[in-house]
């Protein structure tokens, strides 16, 4: 068990899949862009497009797909990340089933990370104030099926062999977005660049600043890495926080 975050490990690859473009942003960039400094090569997959992210009822949906997926280029290029990928699944459609984590287990098997970073699915509400999007939670759900067993064993979807994709073995799960985090990561010195990953979603973010709400969020997290002893330093005045799984 990790009691402290001097011994919290920097992966050397990580997958971090999630919803929709701009999810990643919200919870994870922080700790992909300190990754990223570190040398860790960051995969990002989003099971959506985004599709029906907008209020504007003229915008063509092949327009607002094209503007979302560059969006979260845009972003993951701001944060060192390496990778984007997208499954391009319909907004407000992900289930949990075969087909789902097929695809999920086909990406984590081409890029190997050695850890993965998920949307916990077991976080149904948050905070007494927001009530999780069920694509985060049936994306969470495939994303850890994906990883063990799928993606680890070879007589699971046998096709993606035949397509090359041998079988992988993640070695680190960090649920995002839990609401019984036990690993922190220190994301203060990334501050900018994690807010600058958020506004390059200009689709989403639109004439509203971020900065408020971001550092509340992350002043809040590390407060509570404090409190639980995981940090004693007061260097971590922003963070992001996770429960966290080292697999055998």
């Amino acid at each position: 068990m990790i009691r402290h975050e001097s011994q919290l490990p920097v992966p050397s690859s990580a997958m971090v899949i999630f919803a929709h473009p701009d999810d990643a942003e919200f919870v994870t960039a922080g700790t992909a862009a300190v990754w990223a400094e570190q040398g860790c090569e960051v995969t990002y997959l989003a099971g959506t497009s985004g599709d029906k992210g907008t209020s504007d009822p003229d915008i063509p949906t092949e327009t607002l797909i094209e503007m979302r997926e560059q969006e979260q280029r845009n972003a993951a290029e701001i944060l060192g990340v390496k990778h984007v990928e997208f499954l391009r699944y319909a907004d407000a459609t992900l289930v949990a089933d075969l087909d789902l984590r097929l695809a999920i287990t086909r990406m984590i098997r081409k890029h190997k990370p050695e850890a993965v970073i998920c949307q916990d699915p077991t976080s149904r509400f948050v905070a007494q104030e927001y009530i999780q999007h069920p694509d985060h939670i049936a994306m969470g759900e495939a994303a850890l099926a994906a990883v063990f067993p799928s993606a680890r064993d070879h007589l699971t979807f046998p096709q993606l062999i035949e397509e090359g994709y041998e079988p992988h073995k993640a070695k680190y799960i960090f649920l995002a977005g839990s609401n019984t985090p036990d690993v922190w990561v220190n994301t203060t010195h990334v501050f900018e660049k994690k807010l600058a990953s958020l506004k390059a979603h200009v689709s989403q973010v639109g004439e509203f600043d971020p900065t408020e709400l971001l550092r509340t969020w992350g002043r809040d997290t590390a407060a509570e890495a404090r409190r639980s002893g995981f940090s004693t330093s007061w260097d971590m005045e922003l963070a992001e926080g996770y429960k966290f799984f080292q697999l055998d």
